[in-house]
């Protein structure tokens, strides 16, 4: 590299609003599902066992993603 310092992979600063507040990233690790018996949401990642946190059923849907395709 031409400058001095080491790159490290991670920034050195986060972003700012004009307001001086920090974005702080809602980063969503794992899938979303809904319970099939309860409907709580459920975020399940992997190795985590397919189990409704709330109830304990073990049927879960996929929640359908936000996007759109138009």
């Amino acid at each position: 590299m031409a400058s001095s310092q080491a790159f490290s992979g991670i920034p050195s600063s986060t972003p700012a609003t004009p307001g001086g507040n920090t974005l702080a990233p809602t980063v969503l690790r794992g899938v979303e599902y809904k319970c099939g018996d309860c409907g709580a949401r459920n975020v399940i990642k992997g190795g985590d066992p397919v189990r409704c946190r709330q109830c304990g059923f073990r049927i879960l849907y996929k929640t359908r993603t936000k996007r759109c395709k138009y």
